[in-house]
């Protein structure tokens, strides 16, 4: 009886051994088939990265970083703006009411974190209380002008159908963007097309100097730029890297108010 108690006591606790060594197997399977599941289903470094860098996140953030601008701007209706992006080059379409408001979209558009560039193809649809006949539209466009104490009187300013154009001899490119902004903001005013030229009397070498010499004195512009200005016969062109459209300006800027400028070319790239 007392074998017979023995031999039983050994048969549970052999028993038992073996549950507990199966449980544990069990356990360690199922916890590498979890692991092994969880590997499968966890995206690959490329993938994690082409999903936060891909080209349709990124252009869905940067379109409603513009749309939030052009919203924020006051001087701006964008009721009926639309924002297309494809990584950080924007295009706007649709209609805007005034000409300073086309050239303030535009503005307000290179200010949306991650624009690189910017094509504006907005149109001015005059309201009906806002047109003028050509000759009235005249008037008004040359008497802003006479009114800018930066626009030289060689200027002057013609209409045809909400249209201004500008003819005339200037000293600086600052004057002639002087001009150009004083016509658009008159009531009334579609599109400006400025043909006024820059005289000059510089030898090239010099405008390039001075040209060097206004980047360099630019406090926006930081002292390891690789923005470089190639000068031919008073026409700049502007080639190089800036972080922002502010330093793009500032660049621009600095560019036009050097003496002998007669026109940029602006091939200079925003890297956002």
């Amino acid at each position: 009886m007392a074998a017979s108690c023995s031999l039983a006591t050994f048969t549970l606790a052999s028993a038992r051994s073996a549950w507990a060594c199966s449980a544990a197997v069990w356990a360690l399977a199922a916890f590498a088939w979890v692991l092994a599941s969880a590997r499968a289903l966890r995206p690959s470094p490329a993938t994690r990265a082409w999903d936060v860098c891909s080209p349709v996140s990124k252009t869905k953030d940067v379109r409603a970083a513009v749309e939030k601008e052009l919203g924020f701007d006051p001087g701006v209706d964008a009721t009926h703006i639309a924002v297309r992006n494809i990584v950080g080059d924007v295009t706007l379409t649709g209609t805007v009411p005034s000409c300073p408001q086309y050239l303030e979209a535009a503005a307000a558009a290179r200010r949306g974190a991650g624009v690189t560039g910017v094509h504006n193809q907005l149109e001015v649809a005059l309201p009906e209380g806002d047109y003028r006949d050509d000759v009235k539209l005249a008037t008004a466009a040359n008497n802003a002008l006479a009114q800018n104490v930066t626009v030289p009187d060689s200027v002057e300013a013609t209409a045809e159908d909400g249209n201004i154009f500008l003819t005339g001899t200037v000293s600086y490119g600052t004057e002639r963007a002087a001009a150009e902004k004083a016509v658009a903001d008159v009531t009334g005013v579609r599109n400006v097309s400025n043909d006024i030229e820059i005289s000059y009397g510089l030898d090239p070498v010099e405008v390039d100097l001075h040209v060097q010499q206004a980047l360099d004195r630019a406090a926006a512009i930081p002292d390891d730029s690789d923005v470089t200005a190639d000068t031919k016969a008073g026409v700049i062109t502007l080639t190089g890297h800036v972080r922002t459209w502010a330093e793009h300006d500032a660049v621009v800027g600095a560019a036009l108010m050097a003496r002998g400028v007669v026109d940029i070319r602006d091939e200079l790239e925003v890297t956002g």
